[in-house]
């Protein structure tokens, strides 16, 4: 048995996706106070070697190969790409003519050699959570030296080159970035940052709920109001 997690295949329009987690436990460069899968006890932005990596990798070309897949989301315990092999996955994974996702944090592309790997997905997924900077070492907890405005400018130049799909999914969260002045600025970050789709997520972990979670009128109303914005630049 490989390190490798994974969950259910699902359909997801009209394709089948089989979603890997490529960490044994939680590797990451923030450490969220919401974050579901608890504490970064790794909390480390350069590459990690792990065992049973062989057998980890046979274990999804099996998966692939028996599950009739069309797209592979990597969506791992932490940032996937610390993981040393992931070079080596995603090959696999595309030597099978299947499609990848991956999600980051986005911190990490604007680093050339994470830059390399990530462009060899079909499709990125990077995350946006909060607008200030106060807010972005209080409560996202990155490793020392990061800031929100390099964390910003990573993403949107890394999107400036990709060819793939860049997908960014921002969430809203109760008392940090739900008022009319932060959804302004998620605007202008989202301009700054041109994905090709935007995700707007809340917190929706029972544990988090009270602190972070916003109503559902009021998420509709956010949503609304940064989707359109998409739409707008699609229109350019």
């Amino acid at each position: 048995m490989g390190i490798f997690s994974y969950k259910d295949i699902y359909i997801e329009d009209g394709k089948r996706v089989l979603e890997v987690n490529i960490l044994p436990e939680k590797y990451c460069n923030f450490d969220c106070i919401f974050c579901p899968i608890g504490r970064s006890h790794n909390k480390v932005d350069k590459p990690q070697a792990f065992d049973d990596m062989d057998s980890s990798i046979n274990e999804l070309e099996t998966k692939i190969e028996n599950n009739n897949v069309d797209l592979v989301f990597i969506n791992s315990k932490g940032e996937a790409l610390v993981n040393n092999k992931i070079d080596s996955i995603i090959d696999k994974i595309k030597s099978k003519g299947i499609n990848v996702r991956l999600l980051s944090n986005g911190y990490l592309l604007g680093r050339d050699e994470y830059i390399k790997i990530a462009n060899k997905c079909d499709e990125v997924v990077g995350e946006i959570k909060v607008i200030t900077e106060e807010d972005f070492q209080k409560i996202q907890r990155p490793l020392e030296g990061y800031t929100l405005k390099e964390y910003i400018s990573n993403v949107a130049l890394f999107n400036k080159q990709y060819k793939g799909k860049f997908i960014l999914e921002i969430t809203i969260l109760k008392g940090y970035n739900d008022d009319e002045d932060s959804i302004n600025k998620i605007k202008n970050i989202i301009n700054q940052i041109s994905p090709d789709k935007i995700i707007v997520a809340r917190m929706e972990d029972e544990r988090f709920k009270k602190k972070f979670g916003i109503t559902d009128e009021r998420f509709i109303e956010i949503s609304n109001a940064l989707l359109n914005i998409k739409q707008c630049l699609n229109k350019k």
